[in-house]
This record gives structure tokens, sequence and C-alpha cells, in this order.
């Protein structure tokens, strides 16, 4: 199978097709996620409830005011209870985006075998340079030839991949709330416990 014939006649072509179906696969991924997570009340409140956390323990933190707090231990233990209420609420809006995790995983395997099966041993595209080990490994996977600056499907579906997918959520709202950030499943572990 060989790229569209609208696509054929230019140069850049191949390329071209692998970022088109990066894009359209990113969009769609994004509705999916839109339709099991961000659409519901659940999210919604959870969202919520992690932005108020997280703009209370930035006050709580800034605040230098003596008179709100009386002690700087009362202080301490606050700022521990809001920072445990924030990590829950991350770790549950973990355990929630996880269920649509599966379908769009699952859609990115069918859309990955779909390219690997279009473009394999097809050279999409040319790096500007020359790539050190381990990367180039990867842009190189599947390619005939020692020209390292020939560049595979696989590489640069990653690259659009984890590129488009990340400015279309910020664009379309769907960014963690930023108190969520770092936060996931298997959050770093607190060092005022050890």
């Amino acid at each position: 199978m060989a790229t569209p014939q609208f696509l054929s006649s230019f140069r850049y072509s191949d390329s071209l097709t692998v970022v088109a179906i990066s894009f359209c696969t990113a969009i769609v991924c994004e509705a999916i996620s839109w339709l099991l997570i961000y659409r519901t009340n659940s999210y919604k409140s959870l969202k919520s409830s992690i932005d108020k956390a997280a703009k209370k323990l930035e006050i709580m933190k800034t605040d230098q005011n003596p008179s709100k707090l009386s002690t700087k231990k009362s202080k301490t233990k606050k700022i521990d209870r809001v920072e445990t209420s924030l990590k829950e609420s991350s770790r549950d809006l973990s355990l929630f985006k996880f269920k649509s995790g599966a379908v769009v995983a699952l859609v990115l395997i069918v859309v990955f075998g779909f390219l690997n099966s279009l473009f394999e041993g097809k050279v999409v595209a040319k790096l500007p340079f020359k790539p050190i080990g381990i990367v180039m490994k990867m842009s190189h996977r599947g390619l005939k030839g020692d020209d390292s600056t020939d560049c595979s499907m696989v590489f640069l579906y990653f690259l659009c991949s984890i590129s488009i997918r990340t400015n279309l959520q910020k664009f379309l709202g769907f960014s963690p709330p930023r108190g969520a950030a770092g936060a996931g499943l298997f959050p770093m572990p607190d060092p005022k416990t050890n």
C-alpha cells in the first residue's frame, strides 16, 4: 500500500502523511478522552477541588502574617493537611483518567500498526543531524542502509505524537490542573515522612 494518490507527487509526501495521521490520531484520542473523562461531573468536581487546594496551599505558603496562624507548628500542620488533600485528589484524578487511557492506547496501537505496515522499511524523512546511539536505533529502526540521517516512520510518529497531543490538550484546555502536576498513580515519596 502506498501513500494516497494526491500526496504522492509532493517531495515530502511520506513525512506529511505521517504528520497528518498523527494529528488526526491526536484529535480522535482527545475526543475519546472528552467523551469518557472531561465532560463528566466527577472530573469537573475533582479538577475544581485540586485547583482550590493548590490555591489555598500557595496562599498558606506565601502568607507571612502571624495573626492568621498563631504558631509555626499549627501552620505546618495545616499545610500538611492541605498537601495531603491535594495528593489524594490528584491520585483520584489519575485513577479517573486511567479508564480512557486503555481505549486511547488501543487506538494508538491500531494506528501504529497501520502506519508500520504502510511505511515498513521506507525512509520518510531526513534528519538535519547525525543522531547519537540510542536515538539512532530508534530513528533508523527497520531501515536498510548505513545513512544515519535517514528517519523511519517510528521516530517521526513518536515525535509528532508527543508534541501534537500535548499542545492540543493545552489548546483545548484539557491539560491537568496546575496542582496535579507531578502527581499521578505513583507520586514521588514525601521527604517529610523519612
